[in-house]
């Protein structure tokens, strides 16, 4: 009996045994979680981690430097095991010099990197992908930060993180400081590999992006003009964009089936724009401007199907491609590249407050330049089966020009819409009902009407799917016009940095107190105390001759001044070609009430001739110019936010202010704004003002030229144009109240009246004439 009890016993014990190791073999992958490799100290011992990396094993990076690495990071993890690259510690592995990221596999993990100092050797910083077959999926970046990390030149596109394959994320991440050209973020879906990619972009600060002065400086980018008949399901959500100046476009949809829900797009000169690509839903967004930067966008629609709800626009002033809603014109039977009539759209449930003239239609229209452009080229498709509905206009000061129909808005619909206009009468009220009612100040920039009365709430086809308010509130239960329904409304701190990006990092800066460092005129104590000086510093000369032979290097915020109401003089005798001041990346120069005196044969300031791999920026205020071969020069694939002269005499001088290199007629230019104002020019033999943007395009701003109040006598005699100020291209263009004289030249400026370019109260003297030429013949970029 026993012999048989015992033998059962056994028999028991071996399917037992039997059952876990078939447990053990089916869960491997499973079982094995959170496994540290150890820390690996350099890129030997990286790469055979990788290597080795198995389901649930994490890599560590050591705190420090990782110079010149290109990461490899390919794997197989599993969704309850993936495989983990992450800092020792998260800020403490700076990624530097020539370095990427690049990664394939499945259910791979990567976290607290910080890319800077350096720039990438390949195409991206951060790839979804290893190669043209080899993708990731179901991978992630999280609580990185890419600061700064810009290619040497400004025409060497890249990416710093692009997308490939299905199910992939980037999020809590800072990203900031993009000044070469190409998006800041793409999702590539060339490839069967990459369709339909479900990719979430959420949760991120997309810090400040400067003005790039060109084309192809988009913060997101989905897709592009060729894969725009594709589905790609991205989401792009929660995320605060802060001065993301790049272009006009911000967010530039290029797929279909996108959302782009809750984020906040703070003082950012651009917009969300549908570019190509259809079934766009923009919901539940946050648009705050300042009620002066005209440059601040809202939401641009292109092509077909989009659902505009939800989101609330706060002093967004910005007209035609920058304004609150703009509903552009199409392209009949436009190519993939160009733009879409809009069809079949709906913008409702949307609040608008203290935004100039918020709804314009017919953006883009072009008829009138038809003598200059091909027909392809000729936007007169206007906007069909579109409807604008539901939605509620607060204005503090009335607005005659509610709507502005650049083309007719005949293809629209508008119903339920509401608008406080303080009683002032408007165009078509027929489509806004004029209205009485208050605001609510939830925070700082977010005022929501409150209404006392009930309004008609338009229901369309498929309305019942708007379910949600901005707020997130049900609209099923209780459901009003505007972005919000009636009630408490939270304070929901869209300006709070903590929500967003790595939670180690923080681009608040405190203010610092600048030290002011005095200098005498002692042989080489002027060089020395700038090298030193920190950024922010104020330079202060004493009275007297400062003797410098060789150019002074400007890498950082400096001001440069005379300490006494007596002008120090800065005698330079360099080398023929070299600059007084030679500007590099990072530095912005302000220098006030100096003389500068050359040999007819030097620059008074130039930037770098190459590796310009960051902006520059000068102003000149109450200072004398004089002999130099240059004022100015700043060479190809150069740019400075803003350039200034005020209150400047420049003289006997062979060139002026020359911007003018960026010949590639792609849209492309050398500053944002130029203001030249209460200034003296005098023999200034040519290129006294050349600034020059070449290309038919109109993802920028276009440049800015102000010059007022100054005057110019005996200037242009050796100008081959025989134009005095050369600003061709130039979108926004004034000259006022300035006084010529003496000038051989045929024109003192020839105007493009297509665009912002005028000119008022000049006086003239033997100097030529203004000229306005309605349309430039502008090579196109497409």
């Amino acid at each position: 009996m026993n012999t048989i009890l015992n033998s059962q016993l056994n028999i028991r014990k071996g399917l037992l045994f039997f059952s876990l190791v078939i447990m053990m073999i089916s869960c491997k992958g499973d079982l094995k979680t959170d496994v540290t490799v150890g820390v690996v100290k350099n890129i030997a011992e990286l790469d055979e981690a990788i290597s080795n990396a198995r389901p649930g094993d994490n890599i560590v990076l050591a705190n420090g430097i990782w110079k010149d690495v290109q990461i490899k990071f390919l794997g197989e993890g599993t969704e309850k095991a993936p495989i983990t690259l992450r800092a020792e510690t998260p800020g403490k592995v700076f990624i530097e010099g020539v370095s990427n990221l690049e990664m394939s596999g499945d259910y791979l993990k990567v976290n607290g990197l910080f890319f800077r100092n350096g720039h990438s050797p390949t195409e991206n910083v951060i790839a979804f992908r290893t190669s043209k077959d080899s993708v990731a999926n179901y991978s992630s970046v999280s609580n990185c930060v890419i600061l700064d990390f810009n290619n040497l030149e400004r025409d060497q596109d890249n990416l710093w993180v692009q997308f490939y394959g299905t199910h992939n994320k980037l999020d809590h991440c800072y990203i900031a400081g993009k000044t070469n050209g190409g998006p800041t973020v793409r999702v590539d879906l060339k490839g069967n590999q990459s369709i339909r990619n479900y990719h979430q972009i959420v949760n991120n600060h997309f810090g400040p992006r400067p003005r790039k002065g060109g084309a192809r400086g988009e913060t997101i980018q989905l897709g592009s003009s060729f894969t725009s008949m594709s589905p790609s399901n991205t989401t792009i959500a929660n995320n605060l964009f802060e001065e993301c100046n790049g272009e006009v476009e911000i967010i530039s949809s290029k797929t279909n089936f996108n959302l782009i829900k809750n984020n906040v797009f703070y003082k950012s000169e651009g917009s969300v724009v549908t570019r190509h690509g259809n079934y766009a839903t923009i919901d539940g967004n946050y648009f705050i401007g300042d009620g002066k930067n005209k440059q601040f966008g809202g939401i641009r629609i292109v092509n077909t199907g989009h659902w505009i709800i939800n989101n609330y626009f706060y002093n967004i002033i910005g007209e035609n491609f920058r304004s609150p809603l703009a509903v552009m014109n199409g392209i009949p039977k436009s190519p993939l590249n160009r733009y879409n009539q809009v069809t079949d759209v709906v913008v409702a449930y949307n609040t608008y407050v203290n935004c100039k003239s918020p709804w314009q239609f017919g953006v883009g229209t072009n008829i009138a330049q038809a003598d200059v452009l091909p027909k392809s080229e000729i936007r007169s498709a206007r906007a069909l089966r579109t409807e604008v509905v539901n939605n509620i206009i607060y204005n503090k000061i009335g607005d005659k020009n509610i709507i502005i129909e650049h083309d007719k808005a005949d293809g629209v619909t508008f119903k339920s819409n509401i608008v406080n206009n303080q009683g002032v009468a408007f165009d078509n009220p027929e489509r806004i009902g004029a209205t009485e009612f208050e605001l609510t100040k939830v925070s700082e920039n977010i005022f929501l009407p409150k209404l006392t009365s009930e309004f008609e709430i338009y229901k369309g086809f498929g309305f019942e799917k708007i379910t949600k308010d901005l707020f997130g509130n049900s609209r099923e239960d209780k459901n009003s016009i505007g972005a919000a329904v009636q009630g408490e409304f939270k304070d929901p701190a869209i300006l709070d940095k903590t929500k967003y990006g790595a939670d180690w990092y923080s681009n608040v800066v405190e203010t610092a107190v600048p030290n002011v460092i005095e200098v005498t005129a002692t042989k080489g104590e002027l060089e020395t105390k700038i090298a030193a000086a920190k950024a922010g510093d104020v330079i202060s000369l004493s009275p007297g001759t400062y003797n410098v032979s060789k150019s002074i290097v400007i890498n950082k915020i400096i001001t440069i001044q005379s300490k006494d109401s007596e002008k120090a003089e800065i005698v330079f005798t360099g080398a023929d070609n070299t600059p007084v001041f030679e500007l590099n990346p990072y530095g912005i120069l302000t220098i006030k009430n100096v003389i500068l005196t050359g040999n007819d044969k030097q620059q008074a300031f130039s930037n770098l001739k190459e590796n310009m791999s960051n902006h520059f920026g000068l102003t000149v205020s109450g200072c004398e110019i004089n002999n130099f071969n240059y004022v100015l020069k700043a060479y190809k694939q150069t740019f400075a936010e803003e350039i200034t002269f005020k209150n400047t005499a420049i003289s006997d001088c062979e060139n002026g202010i020359e911007l003018s290199e960026e010949t590639n007629d792609r849209g492309d230019y050398n500053t944002e704004y130029l203001t030249i104002d209460n200034c003296q020019f005098t023999n200034v033999k040519q290129n006294v003002i050349d600034y020059y943007r070449g290309g038919y395009d109109e993802s920028t701003i276009g440049g800015n030229l102000l010059v007022t109040n100054s005057t110019f006598t005996n200037c242009g005699a050796q100008e081959k144009n025989r134009i005095l100020l050369n600003h061709r291209g130039i979108v926004n263009v004034t000259i006022n109240k300035n006084t010529f004289t003496n000038n051989s030249v045929q024109f003192v400026s020839i105007l493009w009246g297509a665009k912002n370019n005028v000119a008022s109260e000049n006086s003239f003297s033997n100097s030529g004439k203004i000229k306005t030429e309605e349309n430039l013949v502008m090579k196109l970029m497409y």
